[in-house]
C-alpha cells in the first residue's frame, strides 16, 4: 500500500509542477471527443430526420399528385401495398405574413389524424371543427414566415379571394421535405374550410401516399401507379427523394466536423504520445530511483500509464459532457443518442491508453540505477546544421540547428504532430474559402437571379413589364419549373426551364457546354448519376402528357434536391408548360440590393407580385464557419501542447550545455536563440509540412463531398495564397512565442557545471 501511496504522490507532485501542459492536454482531448460526438449525431441526423419522422408518423413511401380523384380500393390491391393515406385534396394559394409572400399547398384533412402518413404534432392542436378557421403548418414553412401558435395569416387563393385563417398547430411530416429548399410550404385545413377558399375543383389535385410492406419495393409499385393511372398522374416521388432533401445541410457539416474529429483524434494521440515520452526521457532518475526504492517493472509503468491516461480520459470525461449539451442545445434533447457516444467514448479511451501505454512500458525498463545516463546521443550533426555552418550562421543559430535534431524520432514525432493539425487547418480555411466563393459569386452555384417573380394576381405580359423597368433589374428570364416522370424510375425529377435556348441563363457548367439549341440540357451530378447516363446521352422524360427528348451536353453544379434536376431553355419545353411562364428570374445590377427591388415591386404592383429571394447555399450553411473557427481552435491546442512537450525536451537535454555556452561567452539573448532555434526549426518544418498537404488535398476533399452529394465536383476552392501564408506566418509565430517563454526563463537561470 506504502508504494501506491509513493505513486500517487509522485503523480500529483509531477503534475502540479507542469499544470500548463496538463491542462492543454485535456482541453486538447475534450474538444476532439465533443467533435466527434456532435459529427456522430449530425451524421446520424443527416438521415435520422426523416428517419425518426417517418418511424414516429407511420410514413408513407410513394406519393403521387393526380389531377382528379383516384380509387383508393385499385391502389391497395397493388401488390405490396399495405396501407393508403388519403387521397387528399390540395389547392395552390400564396400566404402573405409579415410583408413575405410564400406559395403553399392548402391540403384538406379529416379532424382525426390519420394512422398512416400522420402528422406529428410539435406544438399546439390538430384540427378541430370547432375552429373551422384554424390551419396547421409544417414547422420548417412555420419558422420561414416566423408564425407562432394563435397567429393570424392571410392566404390567397388563385382567384385573387383572400382569407385570414389563425395558426392552431406546427407539425413535423415525412411527407416532404424542408421549406424553402422544397416548396411549396404545405399546410393543413379541414375539408369545408379548403371547398370555401378554393370551391374550383379544377384548379386543385389529389394526393395520396401509400404505405409499402418492403421498401425496397418502391420502384416497382411506382412503375405499376404509373401505368394505372396514366394521364391523370402529375408527380410522383418517393421516400428517398423526400430523405435526401432532409440531409443535406447536417450531412455536409457532420461529414466536415467527422473528418476534423477523427484527424484530430490522431493528432491528439500523438500529442499524448510526445508528452508521455518527453516526460519520460525527463526523469529516468526520479524513475530509476523508484524502481530501487523496490518499484517493479509492472508498478511503474502502471504508475506512469495512470498518471497520462488520466489526462487523456479526464478529456475524454469533459468532452463527453460537452458534446452531449452541445448535441441537447442544437437538436434537442431526444436526439442524444447514447450508442454512439458509448462507441466514440471507448473508442477514444482505446487510443488514449495506446498511445501513452508505449512510453510508459519504456519508463518500466529504466534501470534501477539514480545515475542512470539520459543525455542525448552524440557524435553526429544534421544536414541542416552542417547546412548552417556552411552558409556562416550566427553561432547561437548554428547551435539551435544542431539541437533540433539531437533526438531524431522526437523531433520527427514533433514535426508530424504538428503537421496533422496544420493540414486540418488549411483544410478549414479551404472549406472556409469555397463558401466565400458561393458568398461573392452566387453564379457558381446557380444563383444569377437574386428574386423569382410570379404574376400573382396579375397578367403575366403586366408582370413582365413591371420586372423590366425596375431601375435595378439588369436582366430578366422567362422561367417554369415542372415535374417529369423519369425514364425507368417511376418518379418525378425536376426540369428548370430559364431563359431561351439561344440565349440561356447562365448556369455554372463545369464539365460539356451550355446547351445552344431547344432539345439540349444540361444536368446536375445527382441526375446523371439517377438515370445513369452521361454527357452526349439522350433521355426522354414524360412532363404531364407530353415526352421531353433532350441530349444532354453538359453538367452543371446544382446544389437543389441533391442535384437531381435538368436545366433547359423555356423553349424546350411544350408550349403548354412554358406559356406562359411561371416566374421571371430578376438578375441584379452590380451593387444593388435585392431587397429594395422587392419592395419597389410590390409596392408598383399593389402587393400584386408575388416576390421570393433565392437562398444562397451559403446562407444555409453559414455555422460550419463557427465549427471551422471552434475546431482550429482545438487543433491549435493540440499543436501547442506538442510543443510544449518539444520545448520541455530540448531545455532538458542542453540544461547543463547551458553554463559551458555562458562560459564560452554567449549572452543570455544568444543563449535564447539557441533554444528558440532548435524548437523553432521544427515548428517551421511542420507547418510547411502540413500547409502544402493541407493545400494539395482540400479542394479534391470539397469535390469529393460535392460529387457523393449530388452537387457535383468543381465547387472547391482552396484559400489563397496570402491567407496561406498569413496563417503560417500566425503558427510559426505564436509558437516561437510560446517557446521564447520558458528558453527566457532557462537563459537567466545559473546553471552549475556538474559531472554528468
Amino acid at each position: 500500500m506504502s508504494i501506491y501511496r509513493a505513486g500517487g504522490r509522485w503523480i500529483r507532485a509531477d503534475l502540479r509542477a507542469r499544470r500548463g501542459q496538463a491542462v492543454l492536454t485535456v482541453l486538447a482531448v475534450a474538444g476532439i471527443v465533443a467533435a466527434l460526438i456532435t459529427a456522430a449525431t449530425l451524421l446520424e441526423e443527416g438521415t435520422n430526420p426523416w428517419r425518426s419522422l417517418f418511424t414516429l408518423t407511420d410514413g408513407a413511401h410513394v406519393w403521387i399528385h393526380t389531377r382528379s380523384e383516384p380509387e383508393a380500393v385499385k391502389l391497395r390491391e397493388i401488390d405490396g401495398v399495405t396501407h393508403v393515406a388519403g387521397p387528399y385534396r390540395s389547392a395552390p394559394v400564396s400566404v402573405v405574413q409579415d410583408g413575405k409572400k410564400e406559395p403553399a399547398a392548402l391540403r384538406a384533412m379529416p379532424a382525426e389524424v390519420p394512422e398512416v402518413a400522420r402528422q406529428a404534432l410539435a406544438e399546439g392542436r390538430w384540427l378541430d371543427p370547432r375552429q373551422l378557421d384554424g390551419v396547421v403548418v409544417e414547422r420548417s414553412f412555420a419558422e420561414d414566415l416566423g408564425l407562432r401558435l394563435g397567429a393570424p395569416v392571410t392566404v390567397t387563393a388563385l382567384s385573387g379571394a383572400r382569407h385570414t385563417l389563425y395558426v392552431r398547430g406546427i407539425a413535423d411530416t415525412a411527407e416532404q421535405g424542408f421549406f424553402p429548399e422544397w416548396t411549396p410550404g404545405l399546410a393543413w385545413v379541414l375539408p369545408d374550410l379548403l371547398d370555401r377558399i378554393e370551391p374550383a375543383i379544377g384548379r386543385s389535385e389529389y394526393v395520396t401516399g401509400l404505405r409499402l410492406a418492403d421498401p425496397e419495393a418502391t420502384q416497382v409499385v411506382s412503375q405499376r401507379v404509373v401505368v394505372m393511372l396514366e394521364d391523370e398522374l402529375q408527380r410522383v416521388y418517393t421516400w428517398r427523394q423526400v430523405r435526401a432533401a432532409m440531409e443535406l445541410d447536417n450531412r455536409l457539416l457532420g461529414t466536415l466536423l467527422a473528418l476534423f474529429g477523427v484527424v484530430g483524434l490522431v493528432a491528439a494521440a500523438l500529442a499524448l504520445a510526445n508528452a508521455a515520452g518527453g516526460r519520460v526521457l525527463g526523469q529516468l532518475r526520479d524513475l530509476a530511483t523508484l524502481k530501487s526504492m523496490g518499484f517493479t517493472r509492472g508498478q511503474i509503468a502502471a504508475v506512469l500509464l495512470v498518471e497520462h491516461g488520466a489526462l487523456g480520459l479526464l478529456g475524454l470525461l469533459l468532452g463527453t459532457v460537452a458534446g452531449g449539451v452541445v448535441i441537447a442545445v442544437v437538436l434537442g434533447p431526444a436526439a442524444v443518442a447514447p450508442a454512439p457516444i458509448l462507441l466514440i467514448a471507448a473508442g477514444t479511451a482505446l487510443v488514449v491508453l495506446a498511445a501513452v501505454g508505449l512510453p510508459a512500458w519504456r519508463g518500466g525498463r529504466t534501470p534501477p540505477i539514480p545515475a542512470a545516463p539520459s543525455a542525448p546521443p552524440r557524435g553526429h550533426l544534421s544536414r541542416l546544421a552542417r547546412l548552417a555552418l556552411l552558409v556562416r550562421l550566427p553561432p547561437a543559430l548554428v547551435l539551435g540547428t544542431r539541437d533540433a535534431f539531437t533526438r531524431r524520432v522526437p523531433a520527427f514525432m514533433t514535426v508530424f504532430g504538428l503537421a496533422v493539425p496544420m493540414m486540418m487547418i488549411t483544410i478549414g480555411l479551404g472549406v472556409w474559402a469555397t463558401l466565400d466563393d458561393f458568398q461573392r459569386d452566387p453564379a457558381r452555384v446557380g444563383q444569377h437571379a437574386a428574386l423569382h417573380v410570379r404574376p400573382g394576381k396579375l397578367e403575366s405580359s403586366t408582370a413582365e413589364a413591371l420586372v423590366k423597368a425596375d431601375r435595378g433589374v439588369a436582366a430578366v428570364y422567362q422561367g417554369a419549373d415542372v415535374n417529369a416522370l423519369a425514364p425507368g424510375q417511376a418518379r418525378s425529377v425536376r426540369v428548370r426551364a430559364i431563359g431561351a435556348s439561344a440565349e440561356p441563363y447562365p448556369f455554372p457548367v463545369v464539365e460539356g457546354r451550355m446547351y445552344a439549341q431547344p432539345g439540349e440540357a444540361v444536368a446536375g451530378q445527382g441526375l446523371l448519376d439517377l438515370l445513369r447516363v452521361k454527357i452526349g446521352d439522350r433521355v426522354r422524360l414524360t412532363v404531364g402528357e407530353s415526352p421531353l427528348i433532350v441530349r444532354i451536353v453538359g453538367r452543371a453544379v446544382e446544389p437543389d434536391l441533391d442535384g437531381e434536376v435538368l436545366s433547359v431553355g423555356l423553349d424546350s419545353l411544350a408550349a403548354k408548360d412554358s406559356t406562359p411562364p411561371e416566374f421571371y428570374a430578376l438578375v441584379m445590377k452590380p451593387g444593388v440590393d435585392p431587397g429594395e427591388v422587392r419592395t419597389r415591386l410590390l409596392a408598383v404592383s399593389g402587393e400584386g407580385l408575388e416576390i421570393q429571394r433565392v437562398v444562397n447555399p451559403a446562407e444555409r450553411l453559414a455555422v460550419i464557419r463557427v465549427v471551422i473557427v471552434a475546431l482550429i481552435l482545438v487543433l491549435s491546442l493540440i499543436g501547442l501542447a506538442n510543443l510544449l512537450t518539444a520545448s520541455a525536451l530540448g531545455l532538458r537535454d542542453h540544461a547543463l550545455d547551458l553554463a559551458v555556452l555562458k562560459a564560452m561567452g554567449l549572452t543570455p539573448r544568444q543563449l535564447m536563440a539557441t533554444l528558440v532555434t532548435g524548437t523553432g526549426l521544427l515548428v517551421v518544418l511542420g507547418v510547411l509540412a502540413g500547409t502544402a498537404a493541407g493545400a494539395s488535398v482540400v479542394k479534391g476533399l470539397i469535390d469529393l463531398q460535392g460529387y457523393t452529394s449530388g452537387v457535383g465536383a468543381g465547387i472547391g476552392r482552396p484559400p489563397s495564397m496570402a491567407t496561406l501564408v498569413l496563417a503560417m506566418l500566425a503558427a510559426v509565430g505564436a509558437a516561437l512565442a510560446v517557446a521564447l517563454i520558458p528558453a527566457r526563463r532557462a537563459a537567466r537561470a545559473q546553471v552549475p557545471v556538474t559531472a554528468r
